[in-house]
């Protein structure tokens, strides 16, 4: 019961959900991973699409909806990060380099920051440029090179810090 598209779509998907449950069991101390769900919540509408975690924790699968703020942020990263992982093994020689993280990271506990952090670090020493948008005290002390922008009645100022 699922069109020829939704099938097509289903199979990327899964690659793209097999590549961020690497990363997110990484980030998640081998607690998560994303997988779709087997069937359909309502029969009224087109299924296949749908993401659901695994938690080995408590070993059933639930909807990412379930996910706590700093969790779902974490899946986020993951998605994000697997998705650019299978663009570049579609595209073979098309490398995406930079990635840009904004926010988000104040909703995770300080063990969760800190394996979200070593998770970008690593794709740094990769040798990805990994630019992150933050007004969290812990991570931007972690951060050696950053750009400070402070703003004042009068405008903003930048400034690198090393």
């Amino acid at each position: 019961g699922v069109t020829f598209q939704r099938f097509v779509l289903a199979a990327l998907l899964d690659d793209v959900l097999l590549a961020a449950s690497r990363r997110l069991q990484i980030m998640s101390n081998r607690r998560y991973t994303l997988q779709r769900r087997a069937e359909r919540s309502d029969r009224r509408t087109a299924g296949g699409l749908d993401l659901e975690v695994s938690d080995s924790y408590t070993g059933t699968s639930r909807p990412v909806s379930t996910l706590s703020g700093g969790e779902s942020f974490l899946a986020s990263l993951s998605l994000a990060l697997g998705l650019s992982d299978v663009v570049q093994a579609y595209a073979g020689g098309i490398h995406l380099n930079t990635i840009f993280v904004d926010e988000g990271f104040g909703s995770l506990d300080p063990e969760a920051l800190d394996l979200a952090f070593r998770a970008l670090v690593d794709l740094q020493r990769d040798g990805r440029l990994v630019g992150i948008i933050s007004h969290v005290p812990d991570l931007r002390d972690r951060i050696d090179t950053r750009l400070e922008v402070t703003a004042n009645r009068y405008g903003s100022k930048a400034d690198f810090v090393v």
